[in-house]
Formats: C-alpha cells, sequence, structure tokens
C-alpha cells in the first residue's frame, strides 16, 4: 500500500482553513506534531546561525579604526575628502563606503563620531570620550 506524503503546503492550506472555520483532514496530534517539528528546525537554524563576522565587517572595523585614528589625529572637523586625504588606506574608498561607515560610527549606541552640516558642506569630528575609571 502507497503511503501519500503530505506537504507543508497541505498544512498550510489546512491552517488557512482552519482560521476561516472550516474543517481540516488532520486529526489534531497530526497538526500538533508538524508545529513542533517546524519550531526544532527554527530552533536549530537559529542555534547553528554563524557568529563570525564576515570578510567585509572585519575589513571595515579596520577602515573604521582607520578614520577614528584619522579624526582624533586631527583634533578638529573634516569632510569626507580630508579624512581621505590624511589616509592611505582610505583614499580609495568610495564617499557613499565613507558616509555609511562614519554614519555606523556616529550611531546612537557608540557616538564615536559627531556629524555637522555647514552650508551644505558635512564634516565629521571624533568625540572626546571622558574618562569616569579613577
Amino acid at each position: 500500500m502507497a503511503t501519500i506524503k503530505v506537504t507543508n503546503k497541505d498544512f498550510y492550506n489546512a491552517f488557512i482553513a482552519l482560521a476561516n472555520g472550516e474543517e481540516i483532514a488532520f486529526s489534531p496530534e497530526q497538526v500538533a506534531e508538524w508545529c513542533e517539528k517546524k519550531i526544532a528546525q527554527l530552533e536549530k537554524k537559529s542555534a547553528t546561525g554563524s557568529s563570525k563576522p564576515t570578510k567585509t565587517q572585519v575589513e571595515n572595523e579596520t577602515f573604521k579604526a582607520e578614520i577614528l585614528r584619522v579624526l582624533i589625529a586631527n583634533g578638529g572637523y573634516m569632510t569626507i575628502s580630508e579624512i581621505q586625504a590624511e589616509s592611505e588606506m582610505l583614499k580609495d574608498l568610495k564617499n557613499q563606503k565613507m558616509s555609511a561607515l562614519l554614519r555606523q560610527l556616529g550611531a546612537e549606541g557608540t557616538k564615536q563620531v559627531e556629524k555637522v552640516i555647514d552650508k551644505r558642506v558635512t564634516r565629521f569630528k571624533a568625540v572626546e570620550v571622558e574618562d569616569t575609571a579613577e
């Protein structure tokens, strides 16, 4: 006797029918078993997800450190072009990438860079971190 394979699509259609108040062809035990299987798959996928940063993320961290180094060494406000002129590593980066990296450095959580727009010219400065460890 051949067994009929029940697909995920069949279960999803059954859930739609159930939500519309219709009868479904599956027993409550079958539905619970299918749901538990799907939850286990999601947990396994979540647990095996890589927490290791990608090659680009590692590269971007290097660029951010260099941007901070240049801004701290200068001490004042600088445009993206001025930052790039001060660093051999950053000179070949596109302005869009520099802008994205500076935005990340200025995000609320880190707030390492301050952004000021004056007469349509955007300038950046390293934020001074106060030493609280005494």
